[in-house]
């Protein structure tokens, strides 16, 4: 194990793989289990983005030095903590659905309709279909899922960071 977080590549590049898989997994879902994408499913998707981003680009630069693996580790930490604040926000109002749970507009609507200091307080307060669930495995939604992913993520990459830089 400690061979594997010791290659300055590998770490990163296994999270990038595991967050493409995890998004095509939900775009399998959108498509063809015709499950339409709440804006909290959005957002979510967006943060597993940002880990891809980031992860490949930690995997490009191959970061020999730990200062430069705290900046790639640290990257995907604040990216994965804030897709985990999602993902546990959604999983709390799935839980206790707001009084009055009604299906708000697309993201994309609010987005272009409303600026952006108007449009984050409407997705966070939760559309009706942003309560629903469509699908679970082992009795856990999509949501509770993916805060498991991001928390996971967070883990690895913390883990990956302290480990000490490879000797040349």
């Amino acid at each position: 194990m400690l061979a594997f977080l010791r290659r300055p590549r590998l770490p990163f590049a296994t999270l990038a793989l595991v967050c493409i898989g995890l998004i095509s997994y939900g775009l399998y879902l959108q498509y063809g289990g015709h499950l339409e994408p709440c804006p909290l499913c959005i957002l979510q998707r967006y943060a597993f983005s940002t880990v891809i981003l980031v992860a490949i680009a930690a995997t490009l630069h191959g970061p020999r030095r730990q200062r430069a693996r705290l900046f790639y580790g640290g990257l995907l930490v604040i990216a994965s903590v804030l897709g985990a604040g999602i993902a546990a926000w959604q999983s709390y109002i799935q839980r206790f659905p707001p009084d009055l749970a009604e299906c708000g507009p697309s993201l994309s609507y609010m987005l272009e309709s409303f600026p952006l200091s108007s449009s984050l307080p409407m997705i966070f307060r939760g559309a009706g279909d942003c309560t629903a669930i469509d699908w679970t495995f082992l009795g856990l939604s999509i949501a509770n899922w993916s805060l498991a992913a991001f928390v996971l993520i967070a883990l690895a990459a913390i883990v990956a960071m302290r480990q000490p830089a490879p000797r040349s």
